[in-house]
């Protein structure tokens, strides 16, 4: 039964890929409409100057030597810097910050029909990330809908030409990271489903189900396309597949008022987890950038919960506890927030909105 609902998703989102390719045209929701970041360059740029400095924002996604991911510009906790994280990028371009060479242990770069996904090992420490922190989640909407960083933007040429993607999410802690961005949908799976964000304490491993076992190694792959994340499918009727959603629960307190959301029991793994295949390996992720001999140094941060001053936007928080869906090691489930984090202030239209999904979805 597994095998015959991803070959459904597949065919489906196959079918759309090819009609976008053959007129350009992408379905509603794919394709970002605001604009770029104002500390971003207007498009992506390969063959920027070198910048460990840089507030840049716009991460591109081409492949696995020519990928960037969000991480602070000076040490800090992920769920500390969400708002004002930075573009790192293996190689020279974005007016980003550089990933030092030697950070990456190993990585997987997943090409699907709806999305793609590169997910990886390496010390973190050298993008300013805590050693210990478990990270969290940054994604295009963010508590106030301007995303998490403010301004951050995502493009890809993976479908042929750069594209500015509206629907992405990333999960990075001090050691490991899992990226992925929404290149197509259909009238049943959208994008903003496929790249769903309100899950982030569950981890890379159930919002991103792939293979993790890759540590030492860098490849590319195909891949079949995982269910949205959160969603199981239940029965299908008259050719309609119908499907249960996990909703994270969460009790909290925004703007003097309590509330709670999600569900009281915790699915341990998503439905299925996507067959890889057609996987080409290289030796490693390098730009062959010697930042040591333009007198810059990379080394290893403090511990996470280490005091930081500097770059921190301000932000009213609202606290709440995330109910036994918290990551406490270091496994395909990490990159996530801890069981007991501070999040947001969360406005009343977003927790009707909420509470409308969860109703919706149940």
């Amino acid at each position: 039964m597994r095998s015959f609902f991803s070959a459904a998703i597949l065919a489906s989102l196959t079918l759309v890929r090819t009609a976008m390719a053959q007129t350009n045209t992408f379905f509603p929701g794919v394709i970002a409409t605001g604009t770029m970041g104002p500390t971003n360059p207007p498009a992506p740029t390969m063959g920027t100057s070198i910048n460990q400095t840089s507030f840049a924002r716009l991460l591109t996604v081409n492949s696995i030597d020519d990928f960037c991911l969000f991480a602070p510009p000076s040490l800090s906790n992920i769920s500390d810097s969400e708002t004002f994280e930075v573009a790192w990028c293996t190689q020279q371009r974005n007016n980003a910050r550089l990933i030092p060479d030697g950070t990456l242990t190993g990585v997987s770069f997943l090409k699907t029909d709806a999305y793609i996904q590169v997910y990886g090992y390496g010390d973190f420490t050298k993008l300013n990330i805590p050693e210990g922190d478990f990270g969290g989640e940054l994604d295009p909407h963010g508590a106030f809908g301007s995303g998490n960083p403010i301004g951050g933007n995502i493009t890809s040429n993976i479908t042929g030409s750069d594209e500015n993607f509206a629907e992405w999410m990333l999960y990075i802690d001090y050691d490991q990271f899992c990226l992925r961005v929404c290149t197509s949908a259909n009238s049943t799976y959208s994008a903003a489903q496929m790249c769903w964000h309100e899950l982030d304490e569950m981890g890379c491993g159930f919002v991103m189900p792939g293979n993790y076992n890759f540590n030492g190694t860098f490849e590319t792959c195909d891949a079949d396309v995982a269910y949205p994340p959160g969603w199981y499918p239940t029965a299908t009727v008259s050719g309609t597949t119908l499907f249960s959603t996990f909703a994270q629960f969460f009790t909290g307190v925004a703007n003097g008022v309590g509330y709670t959301v999600g569900d009281t029991v915790t699915p341990s793994a998503p439905y299925m987890t996507p067959s890889s295949s057609n996987c080409v390996t290289t030796a490693t992720v390098s730009n062959g950038v010697d930042l040591a001999l333009l007198g810059i140094t990379t080394s290893s941060s403090p511990t996470a919960g280490a005091s930081v001053s500097g770059d921190a936007v301000s932000i009213p928080k609202a606290t709440g506890t995330a109910n036994n869906v918290g990551s406490t090691s270091s496994s395909p489930n990490s990159a996530s927030g801890s069981s007991s984090q501070t999040y947001p202030v969360i406005t009343l239209i977003a927790l009707i909105s909420g509470l409308s999904a969860v109703l919706f979805f149940h």
